[in-house]
C-alpha cells in the first residue's frame, strides 16, 4: 500500500548512523544519499533492500521538529526474534529509548514479538517478527 515513507531529522549524520545500525538486522541498507553540495535541494539518506529502491528515508530539516506523540509510530517487519532483538540493541546503543521493551507482547496477539525504541528524534519505531518473512 505505502510506496516509501520519510521522516524529517534534526541532525542526518546522526539519524543516519541509528538508522543504519538499527535496520541492518532487518536486511535494509542505505541504497542513497543526497547531498546538497552535489545538487540536490536538501540533504537526506534513503534505505531499503540492498540494491532497490528506498522505502524509508531521513531529510534533515533545519527548522524545529514536530514530533507526533502517541498514536503515531512506524513498524519494520523483522525475519527472526534474533533480528528483532538485534534490532533493540542496535538502537539503544546509538542514541535510542527503550519505549515498551523487547520480547513477547501478548497484549497485541499470542504470538507478537517486537521491540519499541524512540529514535534520537523522538520518533516511535518498532521492529515486529513477520511471520511471512521469519527464519525462526
Amino acid at each position: 500500500m505505502i510506496h516509501h515513507l520519510s521522516l524529517p531529522v534534526s541532525d542526518l549524520e546522526r539519524s543516519a548512523a541509528f538508522y543504519d545500525s538499527v535496520l541492518l538486522p532487518l536486511g535494509y541498507a542505505q541504497v542513497w544519499i543526497h547531498e546538497v553540495d552535489s545538487g540536490y535541494v536538501e540533504a537526506a539518506v534513503g534505505y531499503g533492500l540492498p540494491e532497490s529502491e528506498d522505502e524509508f528515508a531521513v531529510r534533515l530539516r533545519t527548522e524545529d521538529l514536530d514530533v507526533p506523540g502517541d498514536g503515531f509510530h512506524i513498524a519494520f517487519g523483522a525475519p527472526s526474534r534474533e533480528a528483532v532483538d538485534e534490532f533493540y540493541q542496535a538502537a539503544i546503543k546509538t542514541g535510542g529509548q527503550d519505549n515498551g521493551g523487547c520480547g513477547n507482547h501478548p497484549e497485541y496477539g499470542p504470538d507478537y514479538y517486537a521491540a519499541f525504541v524512540f529514535d534520537p528524534d523522538g520518533y516511535r519505531i518498532e521492529a515486529v517478527l513477520d511471520a511471512e518473512r521469519a527464519t525462526h
